[in-house]
């Protein structure tokens, strides 16, 4: 009922701007929302997972059983809701199916379905759009890979380069040169300025034809996923890349150097690669605070890329930056945490922002606080601000005779109420997919036991 008292159309708020819930359970380095929204799972720092449903913001399942041994790095949910893609500095990618969590314990099915372990910590791994046993990683001092989950027992990995592709093509024109005169002494020393250009985040495009790879030396190179061909490359600063962040819609991206500046730019037609020699990836806003000088720690934008959000680093930053992307201006910022915020991340669907307090490992939740309107229920209602003296109208308590009444019944009848189809987008215009999976939930289990 109370849902039915809330007015989404009374305010204009497109954004969250409260701090409304804050979640402690465990130390958590690392979040992630579902697709529809509905859950929401964080990465411990003993490496265990948590699952919170985001109607109730309560606990509902702790996986511990075959979980990592050191700190979440990434989480990416599936599509559909059901899968989970997870990396760790235990140097291990783990895939989970939510529908083994049930009770949680060795007489069950083991929630992890694939794992993979690497020669190194992962920095980042995310999971394809469509398929979740594809995934592309990046990691510690390495080149990044692809991986194909899809046989258990031999899973098909597949190096990607760092060097840009126009890198590449001057090292042909002049190769010849290198072997006539001094060429082992030039070629050793052109292996190891590669070896200091590593890969530090990747990500796919939001339908998931191509990959997205920032280097250290500020280089983004863009892969087909289909054969993994290097297909673009362009240096937009002289700095890592820490972050990577695109809408579901594919009309911006938001990059977060190091050098404490988030570069904006509009994503030209990427749907196909057969111009790719014609894409132009310009810089349209830059984002920085140029009195206190501060980094960004995360950045992520909300559904439609109307807005970008950032979290601050430093110890005496405790707020979230909320900008305007059209113009680039900045339109609030977000306080009540009493600590230093890390990862940042966007709830469409129920419109609310999470972020990880860095000591405590705390969740803070900021949604839009709309007001009761006792209206909704019945459009001839009227809210009053205080007593007044009702006056009935003449004929309020008339008795109608039955063939009045009839009367009424038969215009009301005349009307068609379509009650079988069902709408395909929400008010907001995101898609209604009644099929969404939902997490199996052992209510007869204590969870902290």
């Amino acid at each position: 009922m109370n849902l039915s008292l809330q007015d989404p159309f009374s305010v204009a708020k497109e954004f969250p701007e409260t701090l409304t819930t804050t979640l402690d359970y465990g130390h958590s380095v690392c979040i992630q929302f579902s697709k529809q929204g509905d859950y929401l799972a964080s990465g411990l720092s003993d490496g265990s997972l948590v699952i919170y449903d985001m109607l109730s913001h309560g606990v509902i399942a702790h996986i511990t059983r075959d979980c990592h041994v050191r700190p979440i790095t990434a989480i990416t949910w599936s599509r559909c809701g059901r899968y989970i893609l997870t990396s760790s500095q235990d140097w291990y990618v783990k895939l989970w199916d939510l529908s083994r969590i049930v009770g949680n314990e060795y007489g069950s099915p083991a929630p992890v379905i694939r794992s993979i372990k690497f020669d190194g910590p992962i920095w980042s791994a995310s999971m394809h759009p469509e398929n979740p046993y594809l995934f592309v990683a990046s990691l510690f001092e390495d080149s990044p890979v692809s991986v194909d989950l899809s046989d258990a027992s031999s899973p098909r990995v597949v190096r990607l380069r760092t060097r840009p592709l126009e890198n590449e093509d001057r090292e042909a024109e002049s190769g010849e040169e290198e072997e006539e005169g001094g060429g082992r002494f030039r070629a050793s020393k052109r292996r190891k300025v590669n070896e200091k250009h590593v890969t530090l985040v990747t990500t796919f495009s939001p339908e998931g034809e191509f990959i997205f790879a920032g280097t250290s030396k500020g280089w983004l190179n863009i892969f087909r996923t289909s054969d993994l061909k290097l297909v673009y490359s362009v240096k937009l600063a002289n700095s890592n890349i820490k972050n990577i962040s695109i809408p579901t819609n594919g009309r911006k991206l938001a990059l977060n150097f190091s050098d404490r500046i988030i570069r904006q730019i509009d994503l030209p037609d990427i749907v196909n690669d057969s111009n790719a020699k014609e894409w132009e990836f310009e810089v349209d806003h830059k984002y920085q605070d140029v009195v206190n000088r501060l980094q960004w720690n995360s950045i992520s934008f909300n559904h439609n890329a109307d807005f970008l959000i950032a979290s601050t680093h430093g110890q005496s930053s405790h707020d979230l930056y909320l900008w305007e992307t059209s113009m680039g201006s900045l339109v609030k910022i977000l306080e009540g945490s009493n600590e230093e915020l890390i990862d940042v991340k966007w709830n469409y669907h129920r419109c609310k922002i999470g972020s990880i307090g860095l000591d405590s490992g705390s969740i803070y939740i900021w949604s839009v606080q709309f007001p009761q309107k006792w209206s909704a229920l019945a459009p001839d209602f009227v809210e009053v601000e205080e007593n007044i003296d009702y006056v009935e109208k003449e004929d309020e308590f008339d008795i109608l005779d039955e063939s009045e009444l009839n009367k009424m019944r038969m215009e009301e009848e005349d009307v068609e109420v379509d009650v079988t189809t069902m709408e395909l987008t929400d008010a907001r215009g995101f898609e209604i997919v009644p099929d969404s999976f939902v997490i199996p939930i052992d209510y007869q289990k204590d969870l902290f036991d």
